[in-house]
């Protein structure tokens, strides 16, 4: 009997795990289907420590990235994890960008960013050569890191804690019991009395596997990258990012200097019809017949079939892949860029069509359940811990450590 069962062990399970060992008097145990942690969202992204410059102030995803932000700074730097705040600059190709440029400015700024700097062409060329643009903003608070090296780090932390982490353990069913909550999973059954779902590409599926309605549905995001060729790495100091179309969660692709080496390129934002769909030619039929089903998916692709359409485009093109980075540097060619891996965001959808922008944690008896945390949750994830585990000691009666041992 635990007193709870973690379902996923990504950044934000792993996270959450550290703050309820280190805090609370509980016994405690990850589940995670794969062979390794880390194996998806938190695993293929671009390791880059956001800002809190594009969440809208007072947002979960803003307080959460500003105080996560500065955790994880401090969590690498005691912990040895190679990181780098090495800062970004967001430039505006043309004039119609620049009232967006200008909220992000104000953005940043409600959100406490300091040392922000406006930058004009010429001074964008002082901090990326080879960029251009009319006008720019430069981030000094954003940084890159490798997040399988903070996710493994936080589970190595918690097993010295006294949590329990079990890889290869699929959740296959939830029931009810007069002791508490049986987990049936694919290495046996987990008896627990309270459940945190952290389960990220599947968290719907496990919330209504549960009995609850999450009232979203999780629509895969596949993002692909390119990266530089070796000989062109210098084409890119740090980080070069567009200004976003406000009306998507999505950032645009961008240029991403990797703490281990090398440029990425990317990602894009293409409709994937599986949920681990890592390849262009990933079916399954059970997500699309699922997705299809949706009313939400539709009036999303109503609404946004257009954009849809570009994306897809750019995903069959490399020409147009490279057509579109070279609105941030133009003396990138054809030649200069190769494939690389993918990502599949976990993005939560509601039935009237809306992309759910801000993270969304569900609260019910004996149950927490995180249906939305994409993007920037690996900067935010202790942040992000350590406000499930307060909430689950509210929900589930935990006991405090006499002695407290903060991460």
């Amino acid at each position: 009997m635990y007193d709870i069962a973690i379902i996923g062990g990504g950044v934000v399970g792993m996270a959450t795990a550290l703050a309820l060992a280190s805090d609370y008097r509980v016994s405690l145990i990850v589940l995670e289907a794969e062979d390794r942690l880390a194996a998806h969202q938190s695993g293929n992204n671009s390791g880059v420590i956001h800002s809190g410059l594009y969440y809208k102030p007072g947002s979960l995803k803003a307080s959460n990235c500003i105080a996560g932000r500065e955790a994880l700074y401090r969590f690498c730097e005691e912990h040895g994890i190679r990181h780098e705040r090495c800062g970004k600059i967001v430039v505006a190709t043309h004039e119609g960008e620049l009232p967006a440029l200008e909220t992000l400015a104000q953005r940043g700024a409600a959100n406490g960013l300091q040392g922000l700097q406006r930058l004009t062409a010429a001074e964008i060329k002082e901090f990326e050569p080879h960029a251009a643009g009319i006008a720019g903003l430069f981030v000094p608070q954003t940084g890159i890191v490798d997040y399988i090296q903070v996710t493994e780090k936080y589970a190595d932390l918690s097993r010295a804690a006294g949590a329990t982490i079990r890889i290869q353990t699929r959740v296959l069913r939830c029931q009810r019991a007069s002791v508490g909550l049986v987990l049936e999973t694919s290495n046996g059954d987990i008896t627990c009395r309270n459940v945190i779902n952290c389960a990220g590409l599947y968290a719907d599926r496990v919330a209504r596997m549960c009995g609850v309605d999450p009232k979203v549905r999780i629509v895969p995001f596949r993002g692909e990258y390119y990266q530089l060729v070796p000989a062109r790495c210098s084409l890119v100091r740090n980080l070069v990012y567009p200004v976003p179309d406000p009306r998507f969660p999505f950032l645009g692709v961008h240029f991403t200097r990797m703490i281990r080496g090398g440029v990425e390129a990317g990602p894009n934002a293409v409709l994937a019809l599986k949920r681990e769909g890592y390849r262009r030619g990933s079916f399954s039929f059970r997500d699309a017949l699922e997705m299809a089903k949706y009313a939400g998916f539709w009036r999303m692709a109503w609404k946004y079939w257009r954009t849809g359409a570009g994306e897809f485009f750019r995903s069959l093109s490399k020409r147009a892949f490279v057509t579109a980075l070279q609105k941030l540097i133009p003396e990138l060619g054809l030649d200069d860029i190769q494939r690389a891996g993918a990502g599949v965001r976990a993005q939560a959808l509601d039935q009237d069509g809306n992309l759910v922008d801000d993270f969304r944690i569900v609260e019910v008896e004996r149950m927490i359940h995180v249906l939305n945390a994409p993007s920037p949750a690996a900067t935010a994830s202790i942040s992000i811990g350590r406000t499930i585990s307060k909430m689950a000691a509210a929900n589930f009666r935990l006991e405090a450590l006499e002695r407290h041992c903060s991460v």
